[in-house]
């Protein structure tokens, strides 16, 4: 094939191509929670002839850390030796693990810092991310779309939901940029404490080939790894 896709979690790491050539192309992949945007890259990465050792956490966006979990911290959370088997996928592993943090800056003149984190394996990549945002996540399937369904997850107040990524299509030989529809990705916003008091995790994964992501998997994500995140408060 003369075209592949590459996946990425919105930020520049570099990565061996497999069968790539001037007509590659990448797809771009966005996706809005909220008042958050982050963007997904999806693709295939070239696999050693021998057998391949699971990727390590990589900070990617230096040694800064947040407060009161860094990007590395959710890293290692999330980069587990079963995160295959949790996602029904036992024969893959992780192929790209990398930790990091981004700063938004407000018009009030107030700056904020999202630590998170991403696993990439062959079939699913998977996002975990905090917020200090104050809003009960009890309120907010009001504005996370049709599909928002309030759940619980360790004794927390939860939302499940789902969103449509925009796929953007580059023709490297060309120089053109194509959009259209991309995949679902699957999504629980969990809150920090069984009081529902301020603060959220947030669990996202999304499938390689745009099949819609299993529910069962993301919620055996969010029930094993949440506990072992720093500041999660057993409900």
């Amino acid at each position: 094939m003369s075209e592949q896709q590459i996946t990425d979690a919105a930020q520049s790491v570099e990565r061996p191509e497999k069968g790539m050539n001037e007509w590659g192309q990448a797809l771009l992949a966005l996706v809005t929670v909220g008042g958050l945007a982050f963007l997904l890259l999806s693709g295939t990465f070239q696999q050693k002839a021998s057998e391949p050792e699971p990727a390590a956490c990589d900070a990617s966006d230096g040694t800064r850390p947040s407060k009161p979990v860094s990007g590395m911290q959710l890293c290692t959370a999330l980069n587990r030796a079963d995160l295959p088997m949790l996602l029904g996928t036992p024969d893959e592993y992780a192929m790209n693990a990398s930790g990091k943090e981004t700063s938004s800056n407000w018009a009030d003149g107030t700056k904020t810092v999202t630590p998170e984190a991403e696993i990439q394996l062959a079939t699913y990549s998977v996002k975990l991310s905090t917020s200090e945002d104050d809003t009960p996540v009890a309120e907010m399937t009001g504005f996370l779309g049709k599909s928002a369904q309030n759940t619980v997850i360790g004794g927390h107040p939860a939302v499940l939901y789902s969103d449509r990524t925009i796929a953007l299509q580059f023709n490297f030989g060309g120089g053109k940029v194509d959009s259209g529809p991309g995949g679902i990705a699957r999504s629980l916003v969990v809150a920090k404490n069984a009081e529902d008091g301020g603060g959220f995790y947030e669990v996202t994964i999304w499938r390689q080939d745009d099949v819609v992501p299993d529910d069962f998997a993301l919620l055996r994500v969010a029930e094993t790894v949440l506990p072992t995140v720093p500041g999660w408060v057993s409900g």
